[in-house]
């Protein structure tokens, strides 16, 4: 059984900054990346949250992002902004287009935000839950190093690629939550078996040559197998063309890894889209979710996307949050 300790939430974002902050990012860039891995332990996603710590950490050292990067706003046209994260997080270069995206879509409609030159944005879900929690439908893509290959194919030409739709409710909270890959499960829980060195179920990856294999590492060598077959390839190309192509980021193809020290920034793109439903079906809008959710609630064990991660994020508000100590000790060692 993993040992772990129950730290709480205001607990978790301070020593994530001050982890960050010590590796060398500032701490304007430091604070909201430390508020997203608090949101993403509470949300029960262990995987994104605090275990990224030190691999944030490593690519700070090592030049992959820049931790001191500025990013730059500019409104080309009324209703369309871009930011240029200059090779440093995502999660301030959102916020930053997040500022004149949330006012704008409150009043045109629809507004859209597009970020380029930009690294890992952790849980998309995070993101586009904050343009829901203002009112707004909040619609999000991120692409990612190549690890999905065409159909037919073995070599990898898209990434995980998640896109993300996030519908505002009652008490600040997202009637609905849809985050998800297009493959059929993240990447870095594929790396986190290759690490523990477990085993992989049959459809999670696929070998060089395109055989399903239960071995992670060899899996991480090949591609991961995209969620529903062809139709997963297609989600991810149509990420591709919202996150990289429309931004102006750097293709999948031409990314580099995530994962370890080499090869520079990714240069990767995020692209939201924030939507006033008062203003595009008024009232209307409200009373279709409303019946569209209560269909789903009138079944038996069935379930609205999102409705987990809110449940995990009631009870870490009053109990914490169990973290592995592994983690902690890693983490805690470049604090000291």
């Amino acid at each position: 059984m993993t040992d772990t300790k129950t730290l709480s939430l205001s607990e978790i974002e301070d020593l994530a900054f001050r982890a960050l902050v010590k590796a060398g990012t500032s701490e304007e860039n430091a604070r909201p990346l430390a508020i997203a891995t608090a949101a993403t332990e509470a949300d029960g996603i262990a995987s994104h949250g605090l275990a990224y710590i030190p691999i944030y950490c490593e690519h700070v050292q090592c030049g992959k992002v820049d931790g001191l990067a500025k990013p730059s706003l500019e409104t080309p046209a009324a209703s369309t902004i871009r930011v240029d994260a200059g090779t440093g997080f995502a999660h301030p270069a959102i916020d930053l287009g997040f500022e004149k995206l949330i006012p704008l879509a409150r009043e045109s409609g629809i507004a859209g935000l597009a970020i380029r030159n930009s690294y890992n944005c952790g849980v998309l879900g995070y993101h586009t839950s904050r343009l829901a929690q203002a009112g707004l439908v909040g619609l999000g893509f991120t692409n990612a190093p190549a690890s999905i290959a065409p159909s037919g194919g073995s070599k990898p030409v898209v990434g995980t690629n998640p896109m993300s739709i996030a519908v505002p409710g009652d008490g600040g909270e997202p009637a609905l939550l849809m985050d998800q890959s297009a493959s059929t499960i993240a990447k870095s829980e594929v790396m986190k078996h290759a690490r523990e060195g477990k085993s992989i179920p049959v459809g999670w990856a696929l070998d060089p040559e395109g055989n399903p294999t239960t071995d992670p590492e060899v899996g991480l060598k090949g591609s991961m197998a995209p969620s529903g077959g062809y139709k997963g390839v297609g989600a991810a190309l149509m990420t591709e063309i919202m996150a990289a192509a429309l931004t102006g980021a750097t293709l999948g193809i031409d990314a580099s890894p995530f994962s370890g020290t080499a090869g520079g920034p990714p240069r990767t793109g995020q692209f939201f889209l924030a939507i006033n439903p008062d203003l595009t079906a008024g009232e209307g809008f409200s009373a279709s979710m409303s019946h569209l959710l209560d269909a789903i609630h009138a079944q038996d064990n069935a379930r609205v996307p999102g409705e987990g991660r809110q449940k995990f994020r009631t009870r870490a508000r009053l109990q914490g949050v169990p973290v592995n100590t592994a983690t902690l000790k890693k983490i805690e060692a470049i604090v000291e």
